[in-house]
């Protein structure tokens, strides 16, 4: 599309804004007026030709008592319609049969509003959808009370504007040229942006430059265009928005196979004005209504029995799913009693506070396996996707699943602020089920950080764009699949590693002090809560502790101390507070006996302990015996090792110190053994690998990859900077005190 014709048609529809809706709405609310507005003068200039059989038809299902408003479409000529007598912008009058005439809404200024209302009823049901997910009729009774209708639609049916994908004339007969499908989309998604630079929108709902989809489509499509053969490809975005990649794809998908295949477009969005405007594109186009799903494709899967040839997306990233979590999963988090519910997303779940990975997961489960094309993504993600989550993780599964699958082709980085509404950096994932056997077993990676140029103006936070032949550069480089300086080659396993753990055996000392003694009055969990109260209250507590109930809770309500309901129940019940007495009073019994020795072989004092125990007949339960074991052991590196275990064959198992755990990554490419004996064991020879919790994972560091050093600055260079800074510095303060 022509770009100055684009810019024309976007400052005249803000300009509608501007000047009539001023007064009426603040300006981040414009959009709920313009935009469905915009959509349907688009529709309706359309609909215009062909209105007069419209009516006919209408007339003749009405008189023959025929409920079949299918007839209506093949009138129209597109799969929707509109049978009232109205029109946005054109009259014609039918003196033969006044019942086909149709006038314009601007015919009668008086009724405007009213003749509106019949007009939007008249649509089919699929348009009265978009009007009902762009919430426009909440809007007419404002634009009603402020009497602006007449002049927003005026300024809409404006002849030196042509809103139709068809050629018009202006009011000097003038050609202009037509907005096609794909100029509409460019037009909507800088309305759109504008709009929601007005309204402090999240970066998350803005869209993704053409320049960008367009690279996605080359790399998308480029490969396999001898692969198309003639039939009917499906082409899906989980996340689409107003319809743009969807656009963009079956646009060069056509012209790069010369038109010789047909391509069905699918889509799904959870936001209601974009999905209007993306289904009434589509029905434009002739696509069915029903290929856009409506609602959020992580919790409603709009096309669960389908699989689709081709896939691309920008999805969300950094928003959380928190309002899907109930449909994908139970006991979310919770060791063991976790369970997903939805197929896709069997793989592994990512962070609840970052969804982007899910949309990948769910494109990968709707590729076809059973063709010779398969299925190929290109997907957009920030880079969290590559690297966020441990081994083992949800994030690390889901890159581990793909890769290890070898389906993982290509990702490209991309330039800093490139996109309208973020800064970060973003790269584009090429997925392929079906890869090239030169391919086969490895991964692309390609840094197009700078193949960029500057904008002259930002457009949002975007100040750079890919101009073409940075596309075909990109693209190049995928194609011949060569390595340079911004192309580098990995086999798979090369992202992989097995994340180790490395543990230390515990080392405990014991002995029965005072104070070690002391502390057992009070239960651990709420020592500092009972200590307070004994220090008040004394031995009365042991008495009838019920007296002193309320003084208790005033003080844990004055410092604001919540308490879990059983501990409350334990801090305020005399039966608790005699047990720990008692355990204290044994403790001690068994210091009598024992002295006050310092044990440094914990593996002696157990038995030793367990025999004083019983020797004096004490009746301590395991739980007690443990809290009595942790008020007087510590831990020290100087102890002796407690032991877990002594198998038959004389093989000792030790207790690990969890406070001395530590994990290692080790490169698949590397033996566990050797490296752990290599890294860990000359350093720390008491060490041992949990293999137990052994897990492989995945992740992907540009930064890794493409470092180049750069030397730091020299300290003449540094200090003759100084220098100068000073200079400037004293300039400055002269100038400020002469004035």
């Amino acid at each position: 599309m022509d770009k100055k014709v684009h810019n024309q048609i976007v400052s005249f529809i803000w300009s509608i804004a501007d000047d009539v809706l001023r007064d009426v709405f603040v300006r981040g609310k414009y959009r709920d007026i313009i935009l469905p507005f915009t959509v349907l003068r688009r529709l309706d200039v359309l609909l215009v030709p062909t209105k007069e059989k419209v009516l006919e038809t209408d007339k003749f299902l009405i008189e023959q008592k025929i409920d079949d408003k299918k007839a209506l479409e093949s009138q129209s000529g597109y799969p929707f319609w509109n049978n009232s007598i109205f029109t946005m912008g054109n009259s014609k009058k039918n003196e033969a049969n006044p019942q086909l005439s149709f006038s314009s809404l601007l015919d009668d200024a008086n009724n405007i509003d009213t003749n509106l209302e019949v007009y939007l009823d008249g649509f089919s049901p699929n348009i009265q959808e978009i009007i009902s997910k762009f919430k426009l009729r909440n809007q007419l009774q404002t634009i009603k009370e402020a009497g602006v209708t007449y002049l927003l639609i005026e300024k809409l049916c404006n002849k030196e504007i042509n809103l139709s994908p068809n050629e018009a004339k202006n009011g000097k007969g003038e050609i202009l040229p037509p907005l096609t499908n794909l100029g509409m989309g460019y037009v909507f998604e800088e309305l759109i942006r504008k709009f929601n630079e007005e309204n402090n929108e999240e970066a998350g709902e803005h869209f993704t430059p053409r320049e960008i989809i367009k690279l996605m489509t080359h790399i998308l499509f480029t490969p396999v265009k001898d692969k198309i053969q003639k039939g009917t490809y499906l082409i899906y975005d989980p996340a689409c928005g107003s319809g743009g990649m969807l656009t963009e794809a079956e646009h060069y998908a056509l012209e790069l196979t010369n038109n010789t295949a047909d391509f069905l477009l699918y889509g799904q969005e959870v936001n209601p004005e974009t999905y209007a405007i993306c289904t009434s594109d589509m029905l434009i186009k002739g696509e069915k209504s029903e290929n856009i799903a409506y609602g959020s494709t992580l919790s409603k899967d709009g096309f669960g029995h389908l699989h689709f040839d081709f896939m691309l997306s920008n999805p969300p990233y950094g928003k959380t799913w928190k309002i899907d979590e109930e449909a994908i999963v139970y006991e979310r988090g919770k060791k063991g009693k976790e369970v997903i519910k939805d197929p896709r997303f069997q793989v592994g779940l990512p962070s609840i506070s970052d969804g982007q990975l899910l949309f990948l997961v769910n494109m990968v489960s709707k590729m076809k396996h059973n063709t010779e094309l398969g299925s190929r993504i290109a997907t957009v993600h920030n880079g969290s996707a590559l690297f966020t989550g441990d081994a083992g993780g949800g994030e690390s599964e889901i890159r581990k699943h793909i890769i290890e699958n070898d389906w993982l082709e290509c990702i490209i980085a991309l330039p800093k602020n490139i996109f309208y509404n973020t800064g970060i950096p973003t790269y584009i994932w090429i997925v392929s089920n079906k890869k090239d056997p030169k391919r086969k077993g490895k991964v692309q990676l390609i840094n197009a950080l700078e193949m960029y140029e500057k904008l002259r103006k930002n457009l949002g936070q975007k100040n750079c764009e890919m101009k073409p032949h940075h596309i075909d550069a990109i693209t190049n480089l995928y194609m011949d699949f060569v390595e340079s300086d911004i192309s580098k080659i990995y086999p798979n396993e090369y992202f992989g590693y097995h994340k180790i753990t490395v543990e230390r055996p515990l080392r405990l000392s014991a002995q029965f002090t005072p104070q070690a003694i002391a502390t057992l009055r009070f239960d651990k969990n709420i020592y500092e809560e009972m200590e307070w109260a004994y220090s008040h209250f004394g031995d009365d507590l042991y008495k009838d502790i019920k007296k002193y109930k309320d003084k208790i809770e005033a003080h844990l309500n004055k410092n604001e101390l919540k308490l879990k309901p059983a501990d409350k129940t334990k801090l305020l019940s005399t039966e608790h507070w005699k047990k720990q007495l008692e355990l204290m009073q044994a403790a001690q019994k068994i210091a009598d006996k024992l002295g006050n020795t310092q044990f440094d072989d914990y593996n002696t004092f157990v038995p030793l302990l367990n025999k004083t125990i019983k020797a004096l007949k004490l009746d301590i339960d395991a739980k007690a015996l443990k809290s009595m074991t942790d008020a007087i052991t510590w831990k020290n590196e100087e102890a002796e090792r407690v032991i877990k275990k002594t198998e038959k064959d004389g093989t000792i198992t030790y207790e690990a110190d969890s406070d001395l755990r530590d994990t290692e990554n080790v490169p698949l490419d590397q033996d566990i053994y050797q490296y752990f004996e290599r890294e860990v064991l000359q350093h720390i020879p008491d060490a041992w690998i949990d293999e137990s919790k052994t897990v492989k994972g995945y992740e992907i560091s540009f930064t890794r990859y493409f470092y180049n050093y750069v030397p730091p600055r020299s300290i003449e260079e540094i200090t003759a900077e100084i220098l100068q800074l000073e200079k400037e510095t004293d300039g400055i303060l002269n100038d400020i005190v002469n004035d």
